[in-house]
């Protein structure tokens, strides 16, 4: 009887999972008009950008048993944080962006992971969009 090889995959946690108490927040495409770019037309004018955002949350068990928004990570504050980014002033990269989405959420004590994706939509005229996407945990998580 042949034995499965080992796999040295990473895999990343689950956003929603019961067994680890997680809840999945998320905001999915959310689009904003940036100042994002290195090129001199892009420091020049905004363009549309594109945020998707997936966060694995501890769940309180308070929040469960009452209905009070102060007991959840609030979606509603998360967009208005990450509009207050963008409007924040000029970024090179969307690398860039993405770590300071990325870091605005982990201040939350009760988000373990964030997955970010940033999206540039109007780069190339036969490609939806262009961008990256990176995922971080707490230190906590």
């Amino acid at each position: 009887m042949s034995q499965m090889p080992h796999s040295n995959v990473v895999q990343p946690p689950r956003f929603a999972d019961a067994r680890n108490a997680l809840r999945h927040v998320f905001v999915h495409d959310l689009e904003l008009n940036a100042s994002i770019g290195v090129h001199t037309h892009e420091k020049e004018e905004r363009q549309r950008i594109r945020i998707n955002l997936d966060l694995a949350v501890r769940e309180d068990a308070v929040a469960a048993e009452q209905d009070a928004l102060a007991h959840v990570v609030c979606y509603e504050k998360v967009v208005s944080d990450i509009r207050r980014l963008v409007d924040a002033g000029h970024v090179n990269l969307v690398e860039t962006l993405a770590e300071r989405v990325a870091a605005m959420c982990l201040e939350d004590r009760r988000v373990r992971v964030a997955r970010v994706r940033v999206e540039k939509l109007d780069v190339f005229p036969d490609a939806a969009s262009v961008g990256v996407e990176i995922e971080r945990c707490s230190v906590l998580a």
